[in-house]
């Protein structure tokens, strides 16, 4: 009997703390059109920058990133291989940072200043204020990419199927995805599953 309660109660308390945990936003589908394209951002040059704003001719690539993942770190060539792709088809670039939680220490605004500086980027950085975007986006892991053609959204997920070792990629899921828009083609693969670290919200 006396083990029948422990259970009870371990099962309890289980239950009691996935009540709290706060459920996520979903991803935002594919066809849909980008949400909060006019919602202002601070960038890394001082100045507010929307969606609308970095939009190119043939669409916009959207990465949720930070300075701090692991995960980042190890696809920063690829990010930014990805951004140039991305540039070359007319299509714009905006790395967005969504670490709320982290805005006082390795995410802050300062850090990211530092950080782009230090990798040579030459895109759009931005906060997401209380990770509003993130919200919108239903984006849960940095990286984790969303990509824009003129109507909506044509691919979600992974910048490829091997985020440890760029030497074994066999599918180059994003860069496919952003050739495929800049030809004015369909997109053979939209959606794949986002790896890394997680976006480290404010909790209520």
């Amino acid at each position: 009997m006396k083990k029948i309660i422990r259970i009870a109660s371990v099962v309890l308390v289980i239950s009691v703390a996935y009540a709290f945990i706060p459920a996520l936003p979903p991803e935002l589908e594919i066809g849909k059109t980008m949400p909060n394209a006019t919602s202002k951002m601070m960038d890394i040059s001082g100045k507010e920058v929307t969606l609308a704003d970095v939009k190119g001719e043939n669409g916009l690539l959207v990465i949720f990133s930070c300075n701090t993942c692991p995960y980042v770190k190890l696809s920063e060539a690829r990010i930014k291989e990805s951004a140039a792709l991305a540039k070359k088809n007319k299509i714009g670039v905006i790395l967005v940072n969504s670490n709320e939680a982290q805005r006082g220490e390795e995410d802050s605004f300062d850090a990211m200043k530092k950080y782009a500086t230090a990798q040579g980027y030459d895109f759009n950085y931005v906060v997401d204020k209380n990770s509003a975007l993130a919200n919108a986006f239903g984006a849960t892991r940095t990286p984790h990419c969303f990509l824009f053609d003129k109507k909506g959204l044509v691919y979600r997920g992974a910048i490829d199927d091997n985020i440890k070792d760029a030497k074994d990629v066999k599918e180059h899921y994003l860069q496919d995805a952003i050739t495929a828009v800049g030809s004015g083609n369909a997109v053979k693969t939209n959606s794949s599953k986002s790896v890394g670290c997680s976006i480290k919200r404010v909790e209520d």
